[in-house]
C-alpha cells in the first residue's frame, strides 16, 4: 500500500515555532501573527496542549513534535504510543489541523546507537496507532535529517548515505516509502559557509549572483547552496534505492547575530538569506535535479529564543524578535496589537474556520 497524506503541507512556505525562550508571546498571540503573517504550515517540537489549544479553530496546518526522549519507550511499548496519539493528537481533531507527527528530530547521524535503533519502532508504533484511530490518511508520519547522515555531498552527485547510517536508513526510507512519507531534511548554507568560509563564496549561500557550481556527472549548474544540499539528499536516496522519494526542507534559516568566530551571522546577511528564500519558494519551482518537484520548506525560526544553549547564534533565527517586531524587513510586519486584537476576537466570534483557511492559502 501506497500514499501519501494529502495536504500535509499546503503551499511552499512553513515556519518552525520553536520556544526555548522565558520571553516570547503567549500561542494565542503567536496565532495572530502567523495568520497575520498568511503562515499557515507551521512545526512545533512538542505537543504542548496550551499551544493546540491555540491553534484550534484557526485553520492553520501542525506538525507536533515526538521529543527524542520518548523514542526508546515509543519503540518498545505500542500501549504507550496508541496513550501519546490518543492524548496529544486525536483529542485536539479535528479542530486543531495536526497534519503531521515528527518522530523525533536529528537522530540518526547523532552518534547514539540506541536512540538510532529506537525511531522506526517508534514511528511505526505511533503510525499503527494512527491507523487504529482511522487517523493515517489525516495524520502524516516523518522524521527529520541533518546533513550528518551523508558522506561526500560535494558534489551532490557524489551524495551517499554514511556506512554506520545506512543500517538504520535503508528500513526507515522502506517504511517510509510504504505509508508515503517524504524524506525531511533540516540545511543550513549558514552552518555550511560558517564551518568552511575559504572554500565557499557566500554569494553562493545567500542566493545572490554567482557562478556557483557545476556538477560533471549530471551536468547541472547550481546557483545556490541550498539547491545543491537537496540534490545531495536526492542523489543518496536514489543510491539506496528510493529514487522517487520527495525531499522537504524541514529547517533552514540563517542567524542574525553570533560569536566572534560566526562573522557571517549578521541581520544583514539573515535577511538576505531568508528574503531570497522566501522569493525561491513563491516561484514554486523544483532543483535543477527534480525540477518539477515544487521545493517546501520550513523556515527556522519564528522567534530568536534567549533560552537556547550552543553558539550564540542559536538564539538569533528568528524572523521575529520577542516583542513581535520584526528583526529584519523580509515582507513581514511585526504584530500589530489592535488590529490582531479586532482580528483575534472576530474570529473566534465568527469560528469561520473555512473563511480563515481562504484567508491563510499561501503563495
Amino acid at each position: 500500500m501506497e500514499f501519501q497524506v494529502v495536504g500535509a503541507f499546503v503551499g511552499t512556505y512553513g515556519i518552525n515555532y520553536g520556544r526555548i525562550a522565558d520571553n516570547i508571546p503567549s500561542p494565542d498571540k503567536v496565532v495572530l501573527l502567523l495568520k497575520q503573517a498568511k503562515i499557515r504550515n507551521v512545526r512545533i517540537y512538542d505537543a504542548d496542549h496550551t499551544v493546540l489549544q491555540a491553534f484550534s479553530g484557526t485553520g492553520l496546518d501542525l506538525v507536533v513534535g515526538l521529543p527524542n526522549g520518548y523514542l526508546k519507550e515509543m519503540s518498545s511499548n505500542a500501549d504507550h504510543a496508541f496513550t501519546w496519539v490518543k492524548d496529544n493528537v486525536q483529542s485536539f481533531l479535528p479542530k486543531t489541523r495536526i497534519r503531521g507527527i515528527a518522530i523525533g528530530n536529528e537522530v540518526l547521524g547523532g552518534g547514539d546507537s540506541e536512540l538510532s535503533a529506537a525511531l522506526l519502532g517508534a514511528a511505526k508504533n505511533v503510525y499503527n496507532a494512527l491507523k487504529k484511530m482511522n487517523l493515517e490518511e489525516t495524520v502524516q508520519i516523518t522524521t527529520a535529517h541533518s546533513q550528518a547522515v551523508f558522506s561526500d555531498s560535494y558534489p551532490p552527485s557524489s551524495c551517499v548515505f554514511k556506512e554506520n547510517v545506512v543500517q538504520f536508513m535503508k528500513p526507515l526510507l522502506e517504511f517510509f516509502h510504504q505509508i508515503g512519507s517524504p524524506f525531511c531534511l533540516n540545511a543550513y548554507p549558514f552552518l555550511a559557509y560558517t564551518y568552511n568560509p575559504t572554500e565557499i563564496d557566500i554569494n553562493y549561500a545567500l542566493f545572490k549572483p554567482t557562478e556557483g557550481i557545476y556538477d560533471s556527472k549530471t551536468n547541472l549548474r547550481y546557483d545556490n547552496m541550498l539547491d545543491a544540499q537537496i540534490d545531495a539528499a536526492y542523489m543518496a536516496l536514489q543510491d539506496a534505492g528510493f529514487k522517487k522519494m520527495e525531499v522537504i526542507i524541514t529547517e533552514t534559516g540563517w542567524a542574525s547575530k553570533g560569536d566572534t568566530d560566526e562573522p557571517a551571522a549578521t541581520a544583514e546577511n539573515a535577511r538576505t538569506y531568508n528574503y531570497n528564500l522566501r522569493k525561491r519558494l513563491a516561484k514554486k519551482k523544483g532543483t535543477p535535479l527534480r525540477p518539477k518537484t515544487v521545493l517546501k520548506a520550513y523556515i527556522f525560526a519564528l522567534f530568536n529564543e534567549n533560552s537556547k544553549p550552543g553558539k550564540s547564534s542559536e538564539k538569533y533565527f528568528g524572523l521575529f524578535k520577542p516583542d513581535g517586531t520584526i528583526s529584519y524587513d523580509i515582507g513581514f510586519n511585526s504584530l500589530k496589537s489592535n488590529a490582531a486584537k479586532s482580528l483575534f476576537s472576530s474570529s473566534k466570534a465568527a469560528g469561520l474556520v473555512i473563511s480563515v483557511s481562504v484567508f491563510l492559502l499561501m503563495m
